[in-house]
């Protein structure tokens, strides 16, 4: 029997159960979240349509746990592609978990998975469009720290500090922000890691997308400027977990195997209507 072809799935929620089941037809999928429930959810809906799926429970701020998540996907087969969406927002959590999961833990998942990639693996980050609007704001000397620093030191900036100028509420938005354009360098840094292991890495920052956790924030204190967002994109509506799904398959397929160290941004064009129209 030639080897199992293996997905990763960090994050079962909405984007990871519509990437789960866009990569997993034909593969072994090997799902991670930290909320047994939500694994235990997606697990069972995905073997109801017929998957062949392995469940881990995985907390991405532990190195520990995210190592032993790499380690058994691999012991499964060959690992040909990994999505990671696991997250958190600034309405589900405050700015220190934000960057716990979201900074620290993308970092855990780049270090763990490079050790296990083989010739045409293909890893995911889901960014955010957020990442993109934080770049002005952030010296040159703390991009190359978010970039490059060991994931045990990330979080050691005094640039992550919150300045004394930033209102109370904003503070999740900022620490958001600042996680997500770390996302973005740090896959950039890590291409050519990537690329001794003959595997690839990019990531894809998505507007607005109605998972779970997109109507969370719909209904917290940023709906207004989400509002505003969908309705000055140049497509006029928000995404959907298939749209992420569909650009995730592509940067997993032979089809994109010269792009690697790449952000595809997916926000309905918001960002160059702002930049070229106003």
């Amino acid at each position: 029997m030639s080897p199992r072809n293996v997905v990763v799935v960090i994050g079962t929620g909405g984007m990871g159960l519509a990437i789960a089941r866009r990569l997993g037809s034909g593969s072994h999928l090997v799902l991670a979240d930290f909320s047994l429930a939500q694994l235990d959810s997606a697990t069972e809906a995905l073997r109801h349509e017929g998957h062949s799926v392995h469940a881990i429970q995985t907390d991405v701020s532990s190195p520990d746990s995210v190592e032993n998540l790499a380690r058994q996907a691999s012991q499964l087969g060959t690992i040909r592609a990994i999505a990671h969406t696991a997250g958190v927002s600034p309405a589900g959590a405050p700015p220190d978990r934000i960057y716990q999961i979201d900074l620290r833990g993308t970092a855990h998942v780049i270090d763990s998975f490079v050790s296990v990639a083989s010739p045409d693996t293909s890893l995911v980050v889901i960014a955010s469009l957020a990442g993109h609007n934080s770049p002005e704001t952030l010296s040159p000397e703390l991009e190359k720290h978010l970039a490059t620093a060991p994931a045990d030191r990330l979080l050691a900036h005094p640039g992550l500090s919150p300045p004394p100028n930033v209102q109370e509420d904003a503070l999740g938005l900022r620490a958001y922000s600042i996680s997500k354009r770390a996302n973005i360098i740090r896959v950039q840094a890590s291409a050519a890691a990537w690329g001794k292991r003959g595997a690839r890495i990019n990531s894809v920052s998505p507007g607005l997308i109605l998972t779970a956790m997109g109507h969370r924030e719909m209904q917290g204190p940023l709906k207004e400027q989400l509002r505003d967002l969908v309705d000055s994109s140049a497509v006029a509506r928000a995404g959907t977990p298939s749209d992420v799904a569909s650009v995730v398959a592509f940067l997993c397929s032979q089809e994109a195997s010269f792009i690697t160290g790449q952000d595809i941004l997916m926000d309905g064009g918001w960002l160059s209507s702002k930049r070229w129209v106003g």
